[in-house]
């Protein structure tokens, strides 16, 4: 006979009022283990179900058995926010959402990685978690002639950390506003007075500095009078759209593909150069699962002439693996047996595709490191790069 699992209340309440409310709903059926993208892994054997279950026992914040805890700390904080585990459950749980919410209990006790404290604490010091100078934030701007955000503008163009600062993912940021420029769209940049929208640093539980970022950001957004926020990252589309307007909602974010999929229904885009490539495209875990977008992106390249689109059989849209990049692991260090990326790329190799196509810059750097470790010749392009190829720029 089964030993009935009770809730400590305890516990509980301090799930719950950390943003964990799922943990209730779970009946421990093990169904998220077979969409974890971690499961794909021989090497992993990642026991989804249990968090929810040691949590009802208290056994995550209040096992006395160290080893027990120094175990789960690394487990939790190996989940990468990508959220298949919601679409698998018969209850609609998110496991994200949960270990969000231990992940806060334990940041506050400082019982986390040191990889990703540093990250952490980069962003808290410098507004990016690369900890770059804000004063260098729109370097990759220069000689676009990109007028400064005012009010008279329609959309704050917010590229995220990444194509600001990576020397590979500018192009990201500059094919974007080259396109929004021929396409007459009225937008500016801000810069150095910007913060990072702090997704990654909500992700892993640090709650605070989430907090910091987003009072740095809306009092600026107010400000200036932004009203409409145009975004390259989905991980930056999903925090201004679903979670900044609890404290301020008197603007709006869209990803760049949705404005794209507008502007070429406007004939205010019209590509004509023949892209003769065979391209397959890689729905982020952001953009897809959690926000719906999926037909925007795969409008964008059937519109471009001579480029084929190709799908991963099977898993693709709502089944799309994990890059491994979401909830800071784009700055973690597996070892090479634990990237969810190389996964991912066989996937796609067996689709014979010339180029993958990416609508997210963590997407982009996670299979473009993976791709050059394994000795791969695969060009990885974000999209806005094919669209400004297909509208005669190189």
């Amino acid at each position: 006979m089964s030993n009935v699992i009770t809730i400590n209340p305890d516990i509980r309440e301090t799930i719950i009022e950390a943003g964990g409310d799922d943990v209730i709903k779970c009946y421990q059926c093990g169904k998220c283990m077979a969409s974890c993208p971690w499961n794909l892994l021989k090497k992993i054997n990642y026991t989804t179900y249990r968090f929810c279950q040691r949590i009802k026992l208290g056994a995550i914040i209040e096992s006395e058995d160290k080893e027990e805890i120094a175990t789960d700390t690394i487990d939790v904080f190996r989940c990468v926010g990508c959220d298949s585990c919601r679409y698998e459950c018969p209850r609609g749980v998110s496991l994200s959402d949960v270990l969000r919410a231990v992940r806060r209990i334990l940041v506050d006790f400082g019982s986390y990685p040191a990889e990703l404290k540093s990250v952490v604490t980069r962003l808290y010091n410098s507004g990016n978690p690369l900890g770059e100078p804000a004063e260098k934030r729109t370097d990759w701007a220069t000689g676009l002639d990109i007028p400064q955000f005012n009010e008279s503008l329609d959309y704050l163009y917010f590229p995220c950390c990444v194509p600001a600062y990576d020397t590979r993912a500018k192009n990201v940021a500059q094919s974007t506003a080259k396109i929004l420029k021929k396409a007459g769209v009225s937008f500016g940049i801000i810069g150095k007075e910007e913060f990072c929208c702090a997704e990654a640093v909500r992700r892993v539980g640090a709650e605070k500095v989430f907090q910091t970022a987003v009072r740095n950001n809306t009092e600026l957004f107010k400000k200036k009078g932004v009203k409409k926020v145009i975004t390259t990252s989905p991980h930056c589309f999903l925090t201004f759209k679903k979670e900044y307007p609890e404290y301020y909602d008197k603007f709006d974010a869209l990803h760049v593909t949705q404005l794209f999929a507008q502007l070429m229904k406007a004939k205010k885009i019209i590509p004509q150069k023949e892209v003769n490539k065979t391209v397959v495209y890689h729905d982020p875990c952001t953009l897809g699962r959690q926000m719906e977008v999926y037909e925007e992106p795969r409008e964008v390249l059937k519109s471009i002439p001579g480029l084929k689109l190709v799908e991963v059989p099977m898993f693709n849209r709502e089944f799309s693996v994990c890059c491994g990049g979401g909830a800071m692991g784009l700055w973690r260090d597996w070892p090479e047996d634990e990237r969810l990326a190389n996964f991912r790329l066989h996937q796609i190799l067996k689709t014979g595709a010339d180029v993958v196509a990416v609508a997210c810059p963590y997407c982009l750097q996670m299979f473009e490191e993976t791709i050059k470790s394994m000795g791969l010749e695969l060009p990885v392009m974000d999209i806005s790069e094919i669209l400004y190829e297909s509208l005669g720029n190189k």
